[in-house]
């Protein structure tokens, strides 16, 4: 298993996108060219590049004959889901099952992500078997795609205990990074792992000359390489107003890369996953504070820019942010025309 790249396009096409047996299951529902192959690649390298993980090309270890794609895809409205399409010369020898192990593995252990899911159309009784035998738990009905679907959802938990009724199986996984992890943990985080990311910086976040005071995070997302801390994010849940409506809400901040490990993406990952922390705990909307030379990063990676004012407290009283708020929807709500209040400190 390694990440689809653009030259496996043909490839792709040849094992699942020309297959009606295999395109049936997926949201087209047919058979399709090679320039939707193309496209398809396209995609799914963009998806990589925007958060770290993504699909896989799986091939068998022996031959690497390209057996089809298998992987965890993050949807702005659902979350992160696990799917697969695979030849059908490749179905029913229990390829979706251990690369689908893999890629939960990647998920729960490496990542650190709350939960996964799966959309399966109620009549594919081979891949809700897979499903199943993977650990997931039915969890209601969804539209993905404009087609009625079953949810499934992953839990950390669920996916350890399956494994041991799983057979064992031997796979190979290169994400390219293959030596990152993410530590979730409550609290802020530790003094240590904050000194070691600033690296004797003495404003990282480029916000001291504001003279404000911030509050400590609910929640820290810490990324580990070689057992080193080398990126963080926090955050914390709060009932904040929107247009003078409360509105669930989780504040994202702290995010920091240390400058020997900056330009590898680590951000985004860290970003991408901290916002599936919030979405696991019920938020509505995730809103984050930033420097205007930070804007590009986040609206690349599905935030958008608020142009209204933002209020948050302080000790001598509220104050107007003098930076950039940038906020991600996770329940498709309105966007606030009027302000939004922070309703406490800034974060």
């Amino acid at each position: 298993m390694e990440p689809i790249s653009r030259g496996d396009s043909d490839d792709l096409f040849e094992s699942v996108v020309s297959q009606d047996s295999v395109m049936r299951w997926l949201a087209t529902g047919r058979a399709d060219s090679r320039s939707a192959a193309e496209a398809m690649c396209d995609g799914h390298v963009a998806h990589w590049t925007r958060h770290g993980y993504g699909d896989f090309a799986v091939r068998d270890a022996a031959t690497h004959a390209f057996l089809g794609r298998v992987g965890l895809r993050n949807r702005a409205r659902h979350g992160v889901d696990l799917g697969f399409a695979l030849h059908p010369r490749a179905q029913g020898r229990g390829i979706a099952r251990e690369a689908g192990r893999a890629c939960l593995d990647l998920a729960f252990r490496r990542f650190s992500l709350p939960a996964v899911f799966a959309f399966v159309l109620p009549d594919n009784a081979a891949s809700i078997a897979v499903l199943r035998r993977l650990g997931a738990q039915a969890d209601g009905t969804v539209q993905s795609s404009g087609l009625h679907c079953l949810r499934y959802r992953f839990g950390p938990a669920a996916t350890a205990a399956a494994e041991h009724v799983v057979d064992d199986g031997c796979h190979v996984v290169d994400d390219g990074c293959t030596d990152l992890q993410l530590i979730h943990a409550p609290g802020p985080g530790s003094p240590e792992d904050k000194a070691a990311l600033r690296d004797g910086l003495p404003d990282p976040f480029g916000v001291n000359g504001l003279g404000l005071v911030w509050t400590d995070k609910q929640h820290t997302l810490t990324a580990l390489s070689e057992g080193r801390p080398v990126a963080s994010a926090g955050w914390l849940l709060r009932d904040m107003a929107f247009d003078g409506v409360p509105r669930r809400t989780a504040g994202l901040g702290g995010v920091l890369v240390h400058p020997a490990h900056r330009g590898r993406g680590i951000a985004r990952t860290v970003i991408s996953v901290a916002v599936e922390h919030a979405r696991a705990a019920d938020s509505e909307t995730m809103i984050l504070l930033c420097r205007p030379d930070l804007v590009p990063l986040y609206t690349q990676l599905g935030w958008s820019r608020l142009s209204v004012p933002v209020t948050f407290r302080q000790p001598d009283g509220e104050r107007t942010s003098p930076l950039t708020t940038m906020i991600y929807d996770l329940a498709d709500l309105p966007r606030p025309t009027a302000g939004v209040d922070l309703r406490g400190l800034p974060f």
